[in-house]
């Protein structure tokens, strides 16, 4: 398999396509289901046993809040639940 870059990006939304990705995030996390999300032409699957957590940050005079989650990247396909279609 070879070996994926590092990546770090940020993406801005306008605030009717972030409420719609985070209603769909919303949906499949209570479901229980993986979900699939693309960001800057890059095309995520989060499993349904993704790691959550809420950063907070501050540094002159700007606050910043992250809503995160964390999984290990597998080569291979999981035998856990498959995202709904969206």
């Amino acid at each position: 398999m070879p070996k994926r870059p590092k990546r770090d990006i940020e993406k801005r939304y306008p605030r009717k396509e972030f409420v719609a990705k985070l209603r769909r995030l919303a949906d499949a996390i209570e479901a229980g289901e993986a979900f699939s999300i693309q960001v800057a032409g890059e095309r995520l699957r989060i499993p349904a046993d993704a790691l959550f957590n809420i950063e907070h940050e501050r540094e002159g005079g700007v606050d910043e809040l992250e809503f995160q989650l964390r999984w290990k990247h597998s080569g291979e396909a999981s035998s856990q639940k498959k995202p709904r279609p969206r």
